[in-house]
């Protein structure tokens, strides 16, 4: 029986300042999981992460990562996606100083 795929975003790290950035459907990078392109195609979401692969002057590390579609956009489906949303947790800078 085949698997039911799940829908994806392509997240990654940009390149010179490191934080997590996700691929929006204009084909730009966003640091908001909530702007992110939801990719619920299997065929179209490898298509979309061999794109982003080939960005290697822009972000490291590109990877397809699960989600969920909710009424304010995607939202992660794993603890670990979740946690990259934040931002870094040894201090608070990046994303975790804009939550004050």
């Amino acid at each position: 029986m085949p698997r039911i795929f799940t829908p994806k975003v392509i997240t990654a790290n940009a390149l010179l300042e490191g934080d997590v950035v996700y691929l929006t459907a204009d084909d730009l990078w966003t640091r908001h999981h909530c702007e992110a392109e939801l990719i619920e195609d299997e065929a179209h979401a490898q298509i979309r992460l061999l794109d982003a692969e080939r960005r290697s002057d822009e972000v490291v590390g590109p990877y397809l990562a699960d989600a969920a579609s909710t009424s304010g956009g995607p939202t992660p489906v794993h603890f670990r996606e979740s946690l990259r949303t934040r931002g870094p947790s040894n201090y608070r800078h990046g994303k975790q100083v804009e939550l004050n």
